[in-house]
């Protein structure tokens, strides 16, 4: 599978102007995206076509990880980290731009004054929205399961190499090793000679 990929764009497939759901039958339901992704590298070790699948997440819900307390000491350390990295991009295309202005003390310059600006910034909209939200958060929307779904034509296929216990990439004679009792299953009897 490529490393990065472009979920609207399938190759050996036109393009289609809107997103839409693909068509095709699940082959199996995975609690996380990782599960999913692992079971289509299974079918792409297996020699199968991946680009007749598809990974759909349902019952999307929006997560907010709170990251902890803001103050007016985060707010101005945060805006004087975001200045200063505004100031180096924009110290630096000066610099491109206007290259009689090339020294390190020009772009340290531009650094400390987006800092400075950055920290104003965040500490004036910390104060306007302060009693309103006093956490940091990170925002994600995640799906409560993944669907791995095939096209119709290959879909028994998937599912095969997919169910638990396949053995596609065997050796011949190869037998899958017996799964441990469970503590609470009777012993078992044992076996008898035949005569």
């Amino acid at each position: 599978m490529d490393a990065v990929t472009n979920p609207l764009q399938r190759p050996g497939r036109a393009t289609p102007l809107t997103p839409r759901i693909p068509r095709g039958e699940s082959i199996a339901t995975y609690e996380t995206y990782d599960e999913a992704q692992q079971a289509v590298d299974l079918l792409a070790r297996a020699d199968f076509p991946v680009r007749q699948l598809s990974i759909v997440g349902s019952e999307l819900k929006s997560v907010e990880n709170v990251t902890g307390k803001l103050s007016y000491g985060k707010a101005a350390a945060a805006g004087a980290v975001s200045g200063a990295w505004l100031g180096l991009f924009l110290g630096l295309l000066l610099i491109i731009f206007q290259p009689a202005a090339s020294s390190l003390l020009f772009l340290g310059a531009a650094v400390l004054i987006g800092a400075g600006f950055g920290m104003l910034f965040r500490i004036v909209s910390y104060t306007l929205t302060r009693r309103q939200r006093d956490y940091t958060s990170t925002m994600q929307v995640i799906a409560s399961r993944y669907d791995v779904v095939a096209d119709p034509e290959v879909a028994n296929r998937a599912r095969n190499l997919v169910a638990p216990g396949a053995t596609w990439g065997a050796a011949p004679g190869y037998t899958p090793p017996a799964e441990p009792a469970h503590p609470s299953d009777p012993p078992l009897a044992p076996e008898q000679p035949t005569p």
